[in-house]
């Protein structure tokens, strides 16, 4: 070893480097800058394996205490019988071509966890999952354990408890950013759309995991977050549409379903929108820019005139989202799908718990505790009832392979919700022939909204 090595050291989710041969130049390793605060160079955690891979490429000889997890396999072996199919090992395979980097983009009910488990296996070191919610939390530690036959760690909720294989939440592994981000060689991000948001992103910046996953079936988002992917796990390594899955999921159709509003409905509509509308161009406010529903709630704030604006702008939501219509047509619907398992979504709780009181349906919202959500899918699943609302609980996530038919009432302009809603009844279930249907209120804004979450391939 060199007099002067290069010293690697972890510091509170960054690689802290010092040392080094005389004349050495801390500012050519990759992302390393020098912090006036302390006086020393240091880097974001993410940069680790960058700074590493430079300082063997560049023959600069260095010590490293910075990783926390020990470099030898772990011989990690998937006991499950499962075969995994062609398209999963072409997952596999894209993805450990990366570099062992990357997100892979496949459909729900397709298999992206078992992906995950693959990979899991090939790499075989500390594994850390991050994911969207508790539920989903203890379903990939039920189904790790049992796949790998070793004690899994959680942390979120009352869990705290770090193993070799954790799995945790996207706010838990912000919280606890400085107890874990160096001790773990993988970090898996399911749902990973999710990562890109201000304080979820930390999570990525701070681990020194060399090896990245990214699963989700909708990577697109609508401020363009996406485009963080290559920095913070890395490119798109694997992609398979919803079209290109073929006999591994359901066969589908959807139907848009179009209501009239009633005429007192339809005046209620018409005038606040006018009322609104009028309020943003007055202030020359697009809501259809980036910033511009937080200009009009700043705007609105300001005076009597604007609170005015921001109720009609509310109520005008609220009239599409419960017109009489729509559940006239509901009724309908579930008359007709009387013995198929039914989902309806909704854009508001409000919506669901009136659904839910109408037709005595279960309903399932972020205020439902976990155990009963549990009871409620369980018996969903079992057939105790048909049916089951919910505003965006079931939007990702969580298994209903029962469900074949769809019912979206209302809801955002968001492709990504679409698909997620979508995916939500395609998993294979005997012979189900899976159809969603989208309600909109006729000659109202929900057209427009109806047209702009529809741009993706799985409804052309």
């Amino acid at each position: 070893m060199s007099d002067f090595p290069v010293s690697l050291a972890y510091d509170r989710g960054t690689v802290l480097v010092t040392g080094g041969p005389p004349g050495f130049v801390f500012d050519t390793l990759p992302g390393v800058v020098f912090d006036p605060r302390t006086s020393a160079h240091r880097a974001q955690g993410r940069h680790y394996r960058a700074i590493v891979e430079h300082l063997i490429r560049e023959k600069v000889p260095y010590e490293d205490t910075a990783r926390g997890w020990a470099n030898e396999p772990a011989g990690w072996k998937l006991n499950s019988e499962r075969t995994p199919r062609e398209y999963q090992l072409h997952a596999l395979n894209a993805w450990m071509k990366a570099g062992r980097r990357g997100v892979v983009v496949m459909p729900t009910g397709t298999g992206k966890t078992f992906v995950a488990f693959l990979c899991i296996e090939k790499v075989s070191r500390p594994t850390i999952i991050v994911t969207p919610k508790i539920d989903l939390m203890v379903q990939w530690a039920r189904e790790l354990e049992q796949s790998f036959g070793v004690t899994v760690g959680m942390v979120g909720g009352n869990e705290h408890n770090f193993q070799p294989l954790t799995v945790t939440t996207y706010d838990s592994a912000y919280i606890h950013l400085e107890k874990w981000s160096n001790r773990y060689g993988l970090i898996v991000f399911d749902e990973c759309h999710h990562l890109p948001g201000p304080s979820f992103s930390e999570a990525a910046n701070a681990s020194l995991a060399p090896f990245r996953l990214g699963l989700t079936a909708t990577p697109e988002r609508a401020d363009g977050g996406e485009q963080m992917f290559p920095q913070l796990i890395g490119s798109i390594s694997y992609r398979l549409d919803i079209n290109d899955a073929g006999d591994h999921l359901a066969p589908y159709e959807t139907r848009r379903l179009f209501v009239d509003l009633t005429p007192d409905e339809e005046e209620s509509y018409r005038n606040c929108r006018e009322e609104y509308r009028k309020f943003v161009a007055d202030r020359n406010i697009s809501l259809s820019g980036p910033d511009g529903f937080r200009r009009f709630l700043f705007e609105a704030s300001k005076t009597p005139d604007g609170w005015k604006a921001l109720r009609a702008y509310r109520e005008q939501k609220r009239i599409v989202q419960a017109a009489s219509g729509k559940f006239k047509l509901l009724e309908e619907l579930l008359e007709r799908h009387a013995h198929d398992r039914v989902l309806i979504f909704t854009a508001d709780n409000a919506t669901v718990y009136e659904i839910a009181r109408r037709y005595l349906i279960p309903a399932m919202t972020n205020q439902t505790k976990p155990k009963e959500r549990k009871a409620i899918l369980a018996n969903f699943h079992a057939g105790a009832f048909n049916a089951v609302v919910t505003c965006q609980v079931l939007n990702e996530g969580v298994d209903v392979p029962a469900a074949g038919v769809g019912i979206v009432l209302s809801g955002t302009g968001s492709a990504t919700e679409n698909v997620q809603r979508l995916g939500r009844i395609l998993r294979k279930y005997g012979d189900k022939q899976a159809v969603l249907y989208e309600v909109i209120a006729k000659n109202t804004a929900e057209e427009f909204v109806s047209d702009r979450r529809r741009q993706h391939r799985a409804f052309q």
